[in-house]
């Protein structure tokens, strides 16, 4: 559709793979052939006059950490300041002479310290490209054709943020509508290499979040009212899928009070939004902070911890929809559609929190948009196909070694940073730039390289057998393979510089040697534990092995036993991992909620009992009083065959050594009497209240479910 960035591919600059001075493996080992370290040349300035700052451990932590305590850390953090070739050009550097950044004493002496200090550590021996290589010409991903936002859907966006900045605490509105509404950053949010934002919760920052003005935001306000439907767009990796009500993107004055948001819960993606629909009784069905909120199916766990697009969507008449990778992930909205009337023009728009700092989403941003139009399908899969990030067209040129017209034959990748750490290379084609079609030319064992050398890990490509045919070309030439390509960052992408080298490329072939045999040393990992809790489901399972209720075939009146109900509404609420350190109060509450209700469902109630009640406890009489039913002689009739469904444990039968024993289980319910500080066991105490026999079997039945001799696995 319309509204898209055309992409022009433009031939780059034929360079030969030069030398290159490249980092050593840490920061207390020199260079080739060299004697200085950056833990003996660098990291005593930085630790001495950088440390307030850029530190882990700070009070005032600002990201790079490149002076923090780890050492090695502070080595990783720095290299992409540091310029090996031309110390005068590092950041450190520059940012002292030319931009007076916090100088300890003269910025231009200090800068000098800082470029004498880098200098030294790089006094030692470039790596040379090895001769016997069969190599591509070579260049930087700055060298690229830019291929970012190319064929984006953009005809009704009203704010963009792409984060391309990189530093500083703003991301700028680069939509063009103003007026523009850039985000200032609070607490923890660093920046994301390759155009993005990270907001996480450091100790000593707090709570990270991206806010605009609300003099700003107002823009959301007029223009959406006007025009009565929108879309949220993000490109987002979700941290975790632990978060619970964790706002991805918030219009907001705080947690009870949104025009809208799009927020994580767990697995799900959830779309809060302030209308003014009423019911046929003329009631309002949205609440001043969006509820309810259409969210994701919980079982199909949509929401994961990667790379996605997501889009929200409102129209008047379809509703709010959800769209995770171009796909339809939500039902119908149950909500009739309304207008934004009510909206108030006094909040703000905020990305990864709420305007209170009270809901706190971590993750990354990696682009962030707003449409003043509900998009349809086929432009959000437009956009979804159109990818994030500052990525680029990377052109190697191979002509010469296929002894065609100079600067006519090429190996294009898509290549972009990955984050701060890599780059991604992706889908590689042969293209020419002259119309030719070359027939029958091998191209085997293609390997990438940067710096002067082959990198020894990430090389998707090294067994690629392919031979060129015009009847495998497109429009973007002969793909060669469909795979990606990881590989780590050195320089920055200001200075490091690929190249490509073959095995076999036109005949012209490499002799590679042998890769030394893996040597695997044996690690003893950390103790794990031997218990774990069970999970949603498997906690679902359990309490309907014990109870004989299955809570999908339930017959009886819902209305009365809303089991399946209850289990969609807590599911989110119980825990989603086994590690037992995960397992908070807010589980246990939730647990109990449902195992009460199980037991409900199991028991029934004096109005409507349930029938087989009677094949679970078939010596039980729950037509009895409750002081004759529960007395010291009858109680355990009740209590043995639930003990028995729970753990597997009886009175006369050996003692599963995994479980609690029976005693142990069968004292703690219906005989221990108060001593030492501990109380009655549970019967004697809900007999000493007004609750009758059934009560009392489900507040039995309940707390045998909901405690650990059931969780625990």
């Amino acid at each position: 559709e319309g509204g898209g960035r055309e992409i022009v591919l433009t031939p780059p600059e034929s360079v030969d793979p030069g030398e290159s001075l490249n980092f050593p493996p840490d920061a207390f080992t020199p260079g080739l052939n060299g004697s200085n370290t950056f833990a003996s040349t660098i990291y005593p300035l930085v630790d001495e006059y950088c440390s307030g700052c850029h530190s882990s451990e700070s009070v005032t932590a600002q990201q790079p950490y490149f002076a923090d305590p780890d050492i090695d850390s502070a080595y990783e953090a720095a290299k992409p300041k540091i310029n090996l070739d031309t110390p005068a050009n590092s950041r450190l550097v520059i940012r002292l002479r030319a931009e007076s950044h916090n100088c300890w004493d003269n910025c231009a002496a200090n800068a000098q310290e800082m470029e004498d200090a880098i200098a030294a550590f790089a006094s030692f021996d470039p790596t040379s490209v090895d001769p016997n290589l069969v190599t591509s010409k070579a260049l930087k991903l700055i060298d690229g054709t830019l291929a970012s936002g190319g064929n984006r859907y953009e005809d009704a966006q009203i704010a963009l943020w792409e984060f391309q900045t990189g530093n500083g605490l703003v991301a700028y509105d680069t939509s063009g509508v103003d007026p523009a509404i850039d985000l200032n950053f609070s607490g923890d949010v660093t920046w994301f290499g390759g155009w993005g934002i990270t907001i996480g919760n450091n100790s000593a920052q707090g709570p990270g979040k991206a806010q605009g003005l609300t003099t700003v935001s107002k823009k959301l306000h007029d223009v959406l009212q006007a025009s009565g439907e929108f879309s949220i767009e993000a490109w987002v990796v979700p941290a975790n899928v632990n978060q619970e009500m964790s706002k991805i993107v918030s219009y907001s004055a705080g947690a009870n009070s949104r025009n809208f948001a799009l927020q994580q819960n767990l697995y799900d993606y959830e779309f809060l939004l302030r209308t003014n629909a009423k019911d046929e009784n003329d009631a309002p069905l949205m609440d001043l902070d969006g509820e309810p909120a259409l969210s994701t199916p919980a079982a199909d766990e949509v929401l994961q911890a990667t790379l996605q697009h997501v889009v929200a969507t409102y129209h008047p008449i379809d509703g709010r929809k959800i769209f995770v990778n171009g796909e339809l992930v939500t039902n119908t909205d149950p909500i009739p559609g309304g207008t934004f009337v009510d909206w108030q023009d006094n909040m703000a728009f905020i990305l990864g929190n709420e305007a209170s700092s009270d809901g706190l989403w971590e993750g990354t941003f990696r682009l962030a948009a707003i449409h003043r139009r509900a998009m349809t399908q086929e432009q959000i899969v437009q956009n979804f196909d159109a990818g994030v990030g500052e990525r680029f067209y990377l052109m190697f040129d191979i002509s010469e070694r296929l002894q065609g017209a100079e600067r006519s034959s090429y190996i294009l990748f898509e290549a972009q940073q990955y984050d701060s750490y890599a780059y991604l290379f992706d889908r590689p084609h042969f293209v020419t730039l002259d119309g030719s079609t070359p027939e029958g030319i091998p191209i085997e064992g293609l390997h990438i390289a940067m710096n002067g050398k082959e990198i020894p890990v990430g090389q998707s490509y090294a067994n690629m057998d392919d031979t060129l045919s015009a009847a495998l070309f497109e429009e973007l030439g002969q793909p060669l393979s469909t795979l990606g390509a990881v590989v780590p960052l050195e320089k920055g992408p200001q200075n490091d510089e690929f190249f490509l080298t073959f095995d076999n490329l036109n005949g012209l072939l490499y002799n590679r040697p042998e890769d030394p045999p893996l040597v695997i040393t044996p690690v003893d990992l950390d103790p794990a534990s031997h218990i774990g809790v069970r999970t949603f489901d498997e906690i679902d399972a359990t309490f309907a092995a014990i109870t004989g209720i299955s809570r999908t075939a339930y017959e009886r009146p819902a209305a009365v036993f809303p089991v399946d109900d209850t289990y969609q509404e807590l599911r989110q609420s119980l825990p989603a991992v086994e590690d037992v350190n995960t397992f908070l109060s807010s589980h246990q509450v939730a647990i109990a909620q449902l195992a009460i209700q199980y037991c409900d469902a199991a028991i029934g109630t004096n109005a409507s009992p349930n029938p087989d009640a009677a094949t679970t406890w078939p010596n039980f009489d729950f037509n009895q009083n409750e002081d004759q039913a529960f007395s010291v002689a009858n109680r355990n009739n009740f209590v043995d065959p639930l003990i028995a469904r729970a753990v597997g444990q009886t009175p006369t039968g050996p003692q599963l050594a995994t479980q609690p024993s029976y005693a142990q289980i069968y004292e703690e319910l219906a005989s221990f009497q108060a001593a030492n500080g501990r109380p009655d066991n549970l019967i004697d105490r809900l007999l000493a209240g007004n609750s009758d026999t059934r009560a009392i079997a489900k507040g039995v039945c309940a707390a045998t479910l909901g405690s650990a001799a059931t969780l625990i696995q």
